[in-house]
């Protein structure tokens, strides 16, 4: 099954697990919808329309918080990866601490737009890194 959205049982105990003053990059690896779905239905654009109006509240939070865009992309081939597995696009995004993200998070106006990022998304990654 597709994975999109963090999961809200295990999302408590990750944030926790991290420690709480180190500058963390978040990994995002995303799969498109050839159009978005929302709650309500198909919307008429597509998954990628549907991710920049999620992106414009998103980039302006991670900013509020103190993070940055560090990089984006577009995936060409997996050369490491299972032979069916790709992503449309990939994002790191540098964050002081996760206590930052999980601030984001929390934010009224974030959680408002997440509706954007899961009728977006077919199938998604947000993997925490810390720098060497």
């Amino acid at each position: 099954m597709p994975v999109v959205d963090p999961d809200p049982k295990r999302l408590p105990d990750i944030l926790k697990s991290i420690p709480a003053d180190t500058p963390i990059v978040m990994l995002n690896l995303l799969r498109f919808r050839d159009k978005a779905r929302y709650k309500d239905g198909e919307a008429d654009y597509d998954g990628r329309e549907a991710y920049r109006r999620y992106s414009k509240v998103a980039f302006q939070k991670v900013q509020g918080v103190g993070g940055e865009m560090v990089w984006s992309g577009h995936t060409l081939a997996g050369v490491i990866a299972p032979e069916d597995e790709h992503w449309d696009e990939v994002l790191l995004v540098r964050y002081p601490s996760i206590q930052a993200f999980a601030t984001m998070l929390a934010d009224p106006e974030y959680r408002e737009a997440t509706k954007h990022r899961t009728a977006a998304l077919e199938e998604a990654r947000l993997i925490c890194n810390q720098e060497k």
